[in-house]
């Protein structure tokens, strides 16, 4: 009899449903997190607000579903989950912002889309794109992420209140010390901590009021913005973040392979995470929500627990959905008060900064290609991000390029990138004895 591998492996009920609560309670502060951010920025109304987290939840659910069961050509057959892309969330705000929320919902069913089409070249279309650009395209990411918490703090060009910093900086401080102090386990849940917490100070100082209501049931809206509008160039930022997210999806099936044991077909395997990544984007866009991305976040829980099933993690996404559809969830997480979540926020995003610290850690960073496209990717992305008024003169569609701190960076270090590399290759064409000491070359990609 042939011996069932441990990530095929199904549980006892018991050992099953502990072991998925610990991976609802890791994953859930992600979306969460992500649809407060676009709920607050977007001044949505609470059955809107509501509505939204019931699609992001159902969504989350479905996609970890699929990637975890892995059939019909959809998912990683790996224990994983899936989350709101923390940088999908911010561009889906940009192009709100720029444009009209309807104009978001479509780049996100464009980008989904173009997803599932680009599967079959997937893996050579994300080999081209230099790991100094995608480094930078984090970083921005996550600046933008951190500046866009910060407004949950205090709306822009406001005094904020005492109160309001204290509140962020406690919740904080508890995510901090959660991590610091407790247990292993305890610790992938530091966030939802330092919410919890903050939350509770918030109650005792008189800053939280819980919504009024009574239903027991809510569901996701069908286009709740409107009929979506599809726009290419609105779309551009999200479109070019999504094969930079093939890039991590790929890396991200690899690593959950190697952590459970796991011997995979890369190629066709990481076709089917890009794909399921896509299809569950594609039923997120119609329902408000942001684009879906397979999350790496339970890693750490799964080779602390030694549970290695995806039928585990399968079941954490029916538990998802299923909390989906529980109404008092929607009005608890909607009387959160914006400083807590703003703390939360930042500093959850703020490890999306660290991470692409850690991915030019990896760069040799005295190569004059690799520093040059670094400094010129990060210069064209942040000042955006940083000076917002910087292209407001320029024309609406130019402004809107322009202004996309991801997008540009990730256009200016593509370009930087092929001027050295085209400057290299010349040089070793006119000199062919160089090209034996790649040393002294000083390509991007060393």
């Amino acid at each position: 009899m042939t011996a069932v591998h441990p990530v095929d492996e199904i549980p006892s009920a018991g050992r099953a449903f502990v072991a998925a609560l610990q991976h609802l309670a890791v994953m859930i502060a992600m979306p969460i997190t992500s649809v407060l951010l676009v709920t607050r920025s977007l001044h949505l109304d609470d059955s809107t607000a509501r509505a939204l987290l019931s699609a992001t939840l159902l969504c989350s659910g479905i996609g970890t579903i699929l990637q975890s069961i892995g059939r019909f050509g959809l998912g990683a057959g790996l224990p994983f989950i899936m989350l709101p892309g923390g940088a999908a969330v911010v561009l889906f705000l940009q192009i709100a912002q720029e444009s009209d929320p309807a104009t978001a919902s479509g780049a996100v069913i464009l980008t989904a889309v173009l997803g599932i089409l680009l599967v079959p070249i997937a893996r050579r279309l994300v080999t081209r794109i230099p790991a100094v650009v995608i480094a930078s395209m984090v970083v921005v990411i996550g600046v933008n992420l951190v500046k866009v918490a910060g407004g949950l703090i205090a709306t822009p060009g406001d005094q904020p209140p005492v109160s309001a910093v204290g509140l962020a900086a406690a919740t904080i401080l508890v995510t901090v010390l959660a991590h610091r102090f407790l247990p292993a386990g305890w610790r992938r849940v530091s966030v939802l901590i330092g919410m919890i917490a903050g939350t509770a100070l918030a109650a005792a100082i008189g800053q939280f009021h819980l919504r009024p209501g009574s239903a027991l049931v809510q569901a996701p809206t069908l286009f709740p913005f409107g009929t979506p509008h599809f726009d290419i160039l609105a779309a551009l930022p999200l479109i070019i973040f999504s094969i930079g997210s093939m890039a991590e999806a790929t890396g991200q099936t690899v690593l959950n392979a190697k952590v459970v044991g796991k011997t995979i077909d890369p190629g066709p395997t990481v076709a089917r995470t890009i794909r399921g990544d896509a299809v569950t984007s594609l039923l997120s866009g119609p329902l408000g929500g942001a684009t879906m991305v397979t999350s790496g976040e339970n890693i750490g829980l799964i080779q602390l627990t030694g549970i290695r099933s995806r039928y585990v993690t399968a079941l954490a996404g029916g538990l998802l959905a299923v909390a989906a559809f529980f109404a008092p969830i929607g009005r608890l997480v909607n009387s959160l008060p914006g400083p807590v979540v703003g703390g939360t926020a930042a500093i959850a995003f703020a490890m999306i900064i660290v991470a692409g610290i850690g991915m030019f850690d990896r760069l040799d960073l005295t190569a004059d290609g690799v520093l040059i496209t670094a400094t010129a990717a990060l210069t064209a992305g942040l000042l955006p991000i940083l000076t917002p008024t910087l292209y407001r003169s320029f024309p609406a569609d130019l402004r809107l390029l322009l202004g996309s701190g991801v997008t540009i960076a990730a256009v200016v270090g593509v370009l930087v990138h092929l001027l050295f590399a085209a400057r290299v290759s010349k040089s070793a064409c006119q000199n062919p004895e160089s090209s034996k000491e790649p040393a002294n070359m000083g390509t991007p990609g060393e």
